[in-house]
């Protein structure tokens, strides 16, 4: 088998292929080809550790797998990476270990599309304005991923609450776009948010991506004809919007049961303010055009993703296979 470090998997994964591989699997669920097994969740500290482990089979691939991820968010004051964790990939024909990889880059750069692909099939087509909430781990790679799928955006705005790191951050945007992704920016505007309500006010399209308990944005702040990617409510309690949003919303989810049990989905059924019913559909079926998504410029549109194991199995896997074809990685005898 082999292993892949974030570094070896950097050179076998570019956003534009990865955008196109997470519609593929979006579109195998749809067609019934995938299983996604129940996920374990653990919180080591409330809202500060915690971890997951996701697993999941691609029939159409022929693989299974698994991946275990975590979260510690004081790893930062340690120099030390706040999300970290390992993908196992398995031939589901004989149960042979394929290989194995680092798990961050896979997860930040598979999330970054899933984000981006809410938007490409919910925004309008004249979406101009990006709104990212959160400057972690994940936010560069929403910034990439939103840029390759949606061309037609001009302005870049982030909200956080640290406002001095945000603005360190914002500044760096544009040379790690180039150096880590190969994103030409010189059309683009970015900009830190001052006020998160003045920046949800003027934003096309929204993406949350923090670990956020309680809601952070507000029903009044959010303009007729927005999309919203939720990306951060992955586990139960989480919630980064208002509930009155969502129930006012055309809401779709990547994976129903799981969104419904730890998405933003989650506490808005728990209130009563929505029902099952409210769930438009999956992406998947939207993607292979078997339900309807958004049908008018006025519309509010929501894509709630708790994220799927089998999109960083089989990212892992076509990672693993240019690393076989390339001759990178490391090559473990069993």
């Amino acid at each position: 088998m082999r292993f892949l470090s974030n570094e070896h998997v950097r050179q076998g994964l570019h956003i534009p292929q990865v955008i196109d591989l997470v519609e593929t699997v979006y579109r195998a669920r749809s067609e019934h080809n995938t299983e996604t097994w129940p996920t374990i969740f653990y919180d080591f500290v409330p809202g500060a550790a915690d971890m997951d482990i996701k697993s999941g089979y691609v029939k159409s691939a022929k693989i299974f797998g698994h991946k275990t991820v975590t979260w510690f968010a004081e790893n930062e004051a340690k120099q030390m990476p706040t999300l970290m964790g390992l993908i196992n990939v398995f031939d589901a024909e004989t149960g042979k270990p394929i290989g194995m990889t680092e798990a961050s880059f896979i997860t930040g750069i598979r999330t970054g599309a899933s984000g981006a692909i809410g938007a490409k099939y919910l925004a309008r087509k004249d979406s101009e304005t990006l709104l990212i909430v959160g400057s972690g781990n994940q936010a560069i790679f929403q910034i990439a991923s939103a840029l390759c799928a949606f061309p037609s955006l001009k302005v870049v705005r982030v909200a956080a609450r640290d406002l001095e790191k945000l603005r360190t951050f914002v500044d760096t945007i544009p040379t790690r776009l180039q150096a880590e992704f190969g994103v030409n920016t010189e059309e683009v505007t970015f900009q830190a948010a001052d006020s998160l309500e003045q920046a949800v006010k003027a934003s096309d399209i929204i993406i949350t991506v923090t670990p956020s308990r309680t809601p952070i944005l507000k029903r009044e702040w959010v303009k007729q004809g927005t999309h919203i990617s939720c990306m951060g409510a992955d586990m139960e309690g989480k919630q980064e919007i208002d509930s009155s949003l969502v129930s006012e919303a055309k809401v779709f989810v990547d994976d129903k049961e799981h969104c419904m049990q730890a998405g933003e989905i989650e506490i808005p059924l728990k209130e009563g303010k929505v029902l099952e019913s409210h769930i438009c559909g999956e992406i998947g079926d939207l993607i292979a055009g078997n339900i309807e998504g958004r049908t008018s410029d006025e519309q509010i549109t929501i894509f709630d993703a708790t994220g799927m194991a089998i999109l960083d199995i089989y990212a892992a896997n076509i990672a693993l296979q240019m690393a076989e074809e390339k001759g990178f990685g490391v090559k473990i005898e069993m």
